[in-house]
């Protein structure tokens, strides 16, 4: 159901074409073999990352690098709580999504979008679909426009330098 409520909502914005089921996994996997079953860098998967909100039954969405880690005091200094990962009986019901299928697209009001600074280094990035067979392959602008203009922020730390793709 999460991909179908994926599609619908980047059907109406422009991209009902757009996007890509694998038969491998794309979500639950590591990054590695998401960008495997993509024919894509690890660092070009766009991992969507979900945290316990500042209120209770909200979440916060962090969308980085496939090479990037949670830099924990960033993550405090602009959210003001720590960085508290969702429990798996969390990440639907704040997400509207199931973990591996996590996705930046069609969340509930409580889910905040945040876009993480480190994947601006590439042409384009490749976030889930609302399941863990699915990724659609989006431009930073794109990405931005699609999940409604939310915030950059720098709260990651790359793990290795990568060229640009």
């Amino acid at each position: 159901m999460s991909l179908e409520t994926a599609r619908r909502y980047l059907a109406e914005r422009g991209h009902v074409d757009d996007v890509i089921v694998t038969p491998e996994s794309v979500g639950t996997a590591t990054v590695e073999a998401a960008a495997a079953a993509l024919g894509v860098e690890p660092a070009r998967i766009a991992k969507t990352l979900s945290f316990r909100g500042p209120e209770p039954d909200t979440a916060i969405l962090v969308v980085m690098a496939g090479d990037a880690r949670v830099q924990n005091g960033s993550f405090k200094r602009t959210f003001g709580v720590k960085a508290h990962m969702l429990h798996g009986d969390e990440v639907e019901h704040l997400t509207g999504h199931l973990p591996g299928g996590v996705c930046p697209f069609a969340n509930p009001p409580a889910a905040r979008v945040y876009l993480d600074t480190s994947l601006q280094r590439f042409t384009t990035v490749f976030p889930a679909c609302g399941n863990d067979h699915s990724a659609i392959e989006l431009s930073c602008a794109e990405l931005e426009r699609v999940t409604g203009g939310p915030q950059w922020v720098t709260v990651s730390t790359v793990a290795s330098t990568v060229s640009a793709a």
